[in-house]
């Protein structure tokens, strides 16, 4: 196997002499025996939006745990805006500019979508033990204005109306939108969306795209992705990579994946073209 560093990576991808927002290098874990990820170097260009993707089982999730700091790698480093994140806990990584939603939503589900969004500004809050205690002026300003803030974030998703509503009551949609407002509220420089239009239907998925870049073109926020919906995923893609068995098969533009024949053999089998709608 050839080995490709992150700097090789980086100088495909266009990005001038821009630092990346994200860059992993030769990243490998193993689970005893087993090698879940091998020597992935990946970058995430500033204001890029890029997609992984891969047959289940390829990695992606567990490097997207690598990156947020819940496993760390065995070998290898990862890089957040220049600063070295590798083994950090994922509170350090969140509050460096890291934010994530999940593949299985993840809400407090008897709070309402205002509290859920507000849970998130934790790390930001100033006000002290005491000044908590004592209910202090500085306390109640930091209480006002973080509601105002979670407030303009569910307008941002398009769930405003959700506001006083508990997270259980939410459609299913909302609640994937009110994960994206979750993570906003840390103010990150990188999202990452793990399957973000799973269960939706080709319309919620189109709307769901236009937004990524919503995002990134208004909140200059990095975007990477993992997603199955082909569709979706050469849309809203800069710049795919794809695993297979915890290895890069592939890297490049939208038009290079579709045309790359050992990921269509991959990723989608023998007839996966069909089966994808002639996405690839």
């Amino acid at each position: 196997m050839t080995t490709t560093s992150a700097a090789d990576v980086e100088q495909h991808t266009g990005g001038g002499d821009a630092a990346p927002s994200l860059r992993a290098d030769n990243v490998t874990i193993k689970f005893g025996g087993l090698v879940a990820v091998n020597d992935v170097s990946f970058v995430i260009p500033k204001n890029g939006i890029v997609s992984l993707i891969g047959p289940n089982g390829a990695g992606k999730t567990t490097f997207f745990n690598i990156l947020t700091g819940l496993y760390k790698p065995t070998s290898g480093y990862v890089e957040l805006g220049g600063v070295e994140v590798t083994g950090r806990s994922p509170h350090k990584i969140a509050q460096l500019g890291l934010a994530r939603t999940f593949q299985n939503i993840r809400l407090f589900n008897l709070m309402t979508a205002e509290e859920n969004v507000m849970v998130a500004m934790h790390s930001h809050l100033k006000t002290g033990i005491i000044g908590t205690v004592l209910g202090s002026p500085r306390k109640r300003r930091e209480e006002r204005e973080a509601r105002d803030f979670a407030a303009e974030l569910l307008e941002y998703v398009g769930i405003g109306r959700t506001r006083y509503e508990y997270a259980r009551n939410l459609s299913y949609g909302d609640q994937r939108r009110l994960e994206v407002a979750r993570a906003l509220a840390l103010r990150p420089k990188v999202l990452l969306l793990d399957e973000p239009t799973a269960g939706m239907n080709p319309q919620e998925s189109a709307v769901f795209t236009d937004f990524v870049h919503r995002i990134r073109d208004e909140k200059q926020i990095s975007v990477l992705l993992i997603e199955h919906d082909m569709s979706v995923v050469m849309r809203v893609s800069e710049r795919i990579t794809v695993l297979d068995r915890g290895e890069v098969i592939a890297q490049g533009g939208p038009d290079d994946i579709r045309r790359n024949e050992r990921v269509v053999e991959a990723y989608l089998g023998k007839s996966g073209t069909e089966q994808a709608g002639g996405a690839l």
